[in-house]
């Protein structure tokens, strides 16, 4: 990705857009800035169906782009490679989700199974396994396997969604706020944090190694594959099942995490 020194370096042409207006300033900084789209778009390629181009998705990016040079505030001292990368994702989630790539079916089985971990793990306060989420789902846990791999695509994306649907730009809104806060956010802030560290805290051994590797290592599903000697297959799964645990912690403390 693009570092800081190029940040650095730009500040005559910001200043010359942000200033002057002047659109050649804004041509440049797009041009400075695309690779970012093949970054974001290329990782959030990753396991999305045959029918969703890479064209498509670039295309979302470059607005999102754009969408990020155009609000940017290049004196409040942010990087804006991390702000122009949570526009670019939202750009192109929104894009997706309005292009409905994924069957309504799909959906309803990634509703039930995030529900079940929710429920079984509030339960038991600890990692439930494949055959407990099966008789919970009242099928084998050939079907719960099959139902993983079917709705593999839908989680993707799924970290970079906010968390309250209503708030488009909760996390990006947290990303960018001015460095004094008032007590209520540090407090949510923390409680989130924490929330997600019991979490992950649940995740199987596999499930934990394939989130840090995808998210902190940003290898590729295939990179990872090779790095545990496992299938590209049983790699998504893995994943799958991870942001599904995830996501059904964090609702479970909707309420408590965002508060108005």
């Amino acid at each position: 990705m693009i570092g800081q020194k190029s940040h650095l370096s730009n500040m005559d042409t910001w200043r010359q857009w942000r200033e002057e207006r002047l659109l050649q300033a804004k041509q440049t900084l797009i041009e400075t800035y695309l690779p970012l789209v093949d970054y974001v778009s290329g990782r959030l390629s990753i396991g999305l169906p045959k029918n969703v181009s890479k064209e498509d998705l670039g295309s979302y990016g470059v607005m999102g782009l754009i969408d990020a040079i155009e609000k940017f505030d290049y004196e409040r001292g942010l990087q804006f490679e991390t702000y122009a990368s949570w526009r670019i994702r939202g750009a192109i989630i929104d894009g997706l989700r309005q292009g409905d790539w994924v069957p309504r079916s799909v959906r309803e089985k990634a509703k039930k199974i995030e529900e079940g971990y929710q429920k079984l793990e509030q339960q038991y306060l600890r990692s439930v396994t494949d055959a407990e989420m099966s008789e919970y789902l009242q099928i084998s846990e050939a079907d719960f396997q099959q139902m993983v791999q079917d709705i593999a695509v839908t989680t993707i994306c799924s970290v970079d969604e906010p968390i309250r649907e209503e708030e488009a730009e909760t996390r990006l809104s947290i990303l960018i706020d001015d460095k004094a806060k008032n007590p209520e956010s540090t407090v949510n802030d923390v409680y989130l944090k924490d929330t997600l560290a019991q979490a992950i805290e649940r995740l199987t051994e596999k499930e934990r190694t394939v989130v840090s590797l995808f998210y902190y290592e940003e290898l590729s599903l295939s990179e990872i594959a090779e790095v545990m000697n496992l299938s590209p297959s049983r790699i998504s799964q893995l994943h799958s099942k991870a942001i599904l645990r995830l996501r059904g912690s964090l609702s479970r403390h909707k309420s408590q995490l965002f508060q108005d």
